[in-house]
């Protein structure tokens, strides 16, 4: 048998796409797995169905899994992708529509009859147009799976789960992926005859593209070229997990988590619980409530606090967290948002909480806000957060989301010697028992109060949600002190600004068009100005981590440019922010359909205000 062609491509975009119980998340995580382990830089978008259990076969229980690789750098999942394996019509259907004209169309044919068109709402035979529109390639997976598995002794269900390893091999083989890491996988999980049929199906698979007719060519995408180092590849929720661990070893402290379940979130208390060794106590709790209060506790007995939820549960969560703003202790609260409101959509993305984790809270009770922007990005942005926390002894927020939650990408390990010790000042006697440094005597410099440790001799205090007086902290209720603490709390805020790095413009430092951007919109935005600039157009963009306080630049940085456009997956809430703030006329992009932008959106925009000006 003569070897097939193989050609090389510089990019490729890849979307798997079935039931939710077809495995899909699975077959993109492992082919992502191997794709990292091949050298490629990626990013991934896992999509998952808003419904638990939704009818088979239906568009609502589609679940899908996109991931783009490259020999460069890779900024999104991409638009369009080049290859969608589709296991049902429910799924063709779904996301036909984001696949462009003569793209490479892989349906499971054997599952395209009657009654499953009819489920996913079509109204006769999809196949002739499909044929007509896309490189349609029509592969009995459910049979060359069952004639793979054939003599295993398990039944028909067990060896019809298996059908996504075989699509796993016929694509591993067909784009160049190494299958050792999967197999070895497959190893750790499974043993006896499920094991053996995972395998034996995967090979199956790859051996399948190597000898149909209906696949002449294999791809290769070369390795990319990146910074030397130790990498993995990693979700934003891993990385907020591992921040979360890190921090505790780096300010020598003992973490404590408390949390209660809920998507998109719940997957960070998942890992955190698994780094026991660590030092790290995880309380799942009964209710958002009582999660972020015993979260409170731990940090006035001296451990690094730290709570988890999604938009639905920081509501509940915020008498308790206007709590920690009073009593002013330390605490990380990570916010992965979610599309709203009320439950609305639980695994769609969304920008929605940012006015939540401003002014969500009953009265004047300001913490700082920080967003991260990337999956990697999660580990650096938590780990600023307890910094600051410690420093200026506040709770701080930390806006993930969805897409960052469970999206993907390749993250150079640090070296731990090169990050960042946050020094915490506790409260403290001399050593002649007389009173030292104070619980209510405040920094200078950034006006936080020290941690005094419950049950330390001379350090007795008192600490509640009722005005205190600025020194004492006895209760009072006079409109004077009330006021100074109102002010104290806010300056101190306010001061965090001193660690808030200024605003660094990629591209020219003024000109007709900045696009600015917040949180996971980066990749987009990074993609979306390349495009531009490649066209010819100046445009500059800008990112920010620091929702509160603002970079001290922000406002200097605006106004160097004749246009400012803002994309947001909400209804332009920053944009409002910073109208009101700056008088600047920004330009708002907004989107609320539960998904991350498109490049070509925000190109779109950048075309429109250009050719408009």
């Amino acid at each position: 048998m003569t070897s097939k062609k193989v050609e090389k491509r510089r990019e490729v975009s890849i979307r798997f796409c079935g039931d939710s119980g077809d495995g899909m998340q699975l077959t993109g995580t492992k082919f992502t797995d191997e794709t990292a382990l091949a050298g490629n830089d990626l990013s991934t978008f896992p999509d998952f169905p808003a419904e638990i259990r939704a009818p088979a076969g239906t568009m609502a229980g589609v679940s899908g899994y996109q991931i783009h690789f490259a020999s460069e750098q890779v900024y999104t999942p991409s638009d369009s992708p080049d290859v969608l394996v589709a296991f049902n019509p429910a799924a063709a259907r779904a996301n036909i529509g984001d696949l462009r004209p003569g793209a490479t169309l892989i349906i499971n044919v054997d599952a395209f009859n009657k009654k499953a068109y009819q489920r996913a709402g079509y109204t006769e035979d999809p196949l002739p147009d499909l044929r007509e529109r896309f490189h349609l390639v029509e592969i009995p997976l459910t049979t060359l799976n069952r004639e793979a598995l054939s003599g295993l002794d398990l039944n028909q269900r067990a060896i019809d789960r298996c059908k996504n390893f075989f699509a796993l091999g016929l694509l591993s083989w067909l784009y160049g992926r190494p299958m050792k890491s999967t197999e070895r996988w497959l190893e750790s999980k499974f043993k006896g005859d499920v094991l053996e049929a995972n395998l034996r199906t995967l090979r199956a698979g790859w051996a399948f593209g190597e000898t149909t007719e209906l696949f002449p060519v294999s791809f290769q995408v070369p390795a990319a070229k990146i910074e030397s180092g130790t990498y993995r590849n990693i979700t934003g929720n891993q990385a907020l997990a591992w921040g979360i661990v890190a921090a505790g070893q780096l300010m020598d402290r003992q973490i404590f988590f408390g949390a209660y379940p809920i998507t998109p979130a719940s997957e960070v208390l998942h890992e955190v619980s698994r780094h026991r060794n660590f030092g790290v106590k995880t309380f799942q709790a009964e209710d958002e409530i009582a999660a972020v209060s015993s979260s409170i506790g731990a940090s006035f007995a001296g451990n690094l606090a730290v709570t988890v939820s999604s938009g639905p549960g920081i509501v509940l969560k915020q008498e308790a967290l206007g709590l920690a703003v009073m009593v002013e202790l330390p605490l990380v609260v990570i916010n992965v948002q979610r599309s709203g409101p009320s439950t609305g959509s639980p695994t769609k993305t969304e920008q929605g909480d940012l006015f939540l984790a401003l002014y969500g809270r009953h009265s004047e009770s300001p913490m700082p806000v920080l967003a991260p922007s990337s999956a990697g990005d999660c580990f650096t942005t938590v780990l600023e957060a307890f910094r600051i926390a410690v420093k200026y002894m506040t709770p701080v927020m930390v806006l993930s989301d969805s897409y960052l939650a469970n999206s993907s990408e390749p993250w150079k390990i640090p070296d731990v010697d090169t990050l960042p010790r946050a020094p915490i000042q506790f409260a403290t006697a001399d050593d002649s028992g007389n009173e030292g440094f104070q619980p209510y005597e405040r920094d200078p410099e950034t006006l936080a109060r020290p941690w005094a440790i419950p049950g330390e001799a001379e350090l007795e205090h008192r600490i509640g949600g009722l005005t205190k007086e600025p020194v004492t902290g006895n209760v009072v209720y006079d409109p004077v002190s009330h006021a100074e603490m109102m002010r104290l709390r806010g300056e101190k805020v306010d001061r965090v600004s001193a660690d808030v790095p200024p605003v660094e413009v990629d591209g020219a430092d003024s000109g007709d068009l900045l696009v600015l951007g917040w949180g996971s919109t980066l990749g987009a935005i990074t993609a979306a100005v390349d495009e531009a600039r490649k066209a010819g157009q100046m445009v500059s963009r800008a990112h920010i981590r620091h929702m509160n306080p603002l970079p001290s630049n922000l406002d200097e940085i605006l106004g160097r440019f004749k246009h400012v456009l803002l994309p947001e997956l909400n209804t332009g809430q920053l944009s409002m922010i910073l109208r009101s703030r700056f008088l600047i006329d920004i330009q708002s992009l907004t989107k609320l359909a539960g998904q991350p932008f498109l490049v070509s959106e925000i190109r779109d925009a950048i075309d429109s205000i250009l050719n408009n000006s």
